[in-house]
């Protein structure tokens, strides 16, 4: 008899991507959706393709991951993001573990990047591994505003298939996702204690950091294989380093 399985997806406006990663899982046995005050169709949607949706106000990414996690009946769990897919090679994969007896507890997923409609493959981005499939009990995201991450000291695999990231399609929207996520990043260095006043300190953060992390990401790591779009994606992560560390030093001064 196989495992169950029930999907943990957060969401805040997503109406324009759930559908696709709704039937992206329609096998699973169970999903989950914990909804932030939404005000598009986002619920409507959920609700009509037989989701389990909670209403709960943001906790920050990490928190409301885990409030996802603990709504979940099913023996494993896989978490999910609004704006992912799962590759039916990969839905295949986690079927045919779930039917077995799995040896771990938890696995990693390669996730495959697009940014305005490209299929990012290197500067780092693919396969990008992260921690998406678990047994309930064993994993859980540290509660961080942004970036948040899942932490799990024993053996870990990583499955073959596939979790296509539909993230950027637009600039605007990926300029609009660093503006917001560089104000969490912020925060999170000031609660770090991580700024500082010294000047040179200051222009180490907001200029010589992004300029390497540019180089190392573009050139070293061949993000220049990805034309354009890798230019641009690069290009803009490395500000969004800048205006991280600027934003958190405008707000330390004040």
């Amino acid at each position: 008899m196989g495992k169950t399985l029930s999907v943990a997806i957060i969401t805040k406006n997503e109406a324009a991507n759930l559908l696709r990663t709704l039937k992206s899982v329609s096998w699973a046995n169970e999903i989950v959706i914990v909804d932030s005050c939404s005000t598009d169709r986002t619920v409507d949607i959920a609700s009509a393709f037989g989701a389990k949706v909670v209403h709960e106000e943001w906790h920050g990414f990490g928190k409301q991951k885990n409030l996802a996690i603990e709504q979940c009946a099913g023996e494993w769990i896989l978490s999910l993001d609004a704006d992912e897919e799962v590759s039916e090679t990969l839905a295949l994969e986690i079927t045919q573990l779930l039917e077995g007896v799995p040896e771990i507890d938890a696995y990693f997923l390669r996730r495959r990047n697009f940014f305005l409609g490209r299929w990012i493959r290197h500067g780092g981005y693919y396969p990008d591994p992260k921690l998406r499939l678990f047994r309930k009990g064993t994993v859980w995201f540290e509660e961080r505003a942004v970036h948040e991450t899942m932490q799990f000291p024993n053996a870990t695999r990583t499955l073959h298939g596939d979790l296509i990231h539909h993230a950027y399609p637009t600039l605007e929207s990926y300029i609009e996702h660093m503006n917001r996520y560089s104000t969490l990043g912020a925060e999170q260095a000031i609660a770090k204690g991580k700024i500082s006043r010294v000047l040179l300190a200051f222009l180490f953060n907001v200029l010589v950091n992004p300029a390497a992390t540019f180089f190392y990401n573009y050139l070293l790591r061949l993000g220049f294989l990805d034309g354009r779009e890798g230019l641009l994606l690069h290009l803009y992560h490395s500000a969004y380093v800048s205006w991280k560390y600027a934003k958190a030093w405008q707000s330390a001064k004040s």
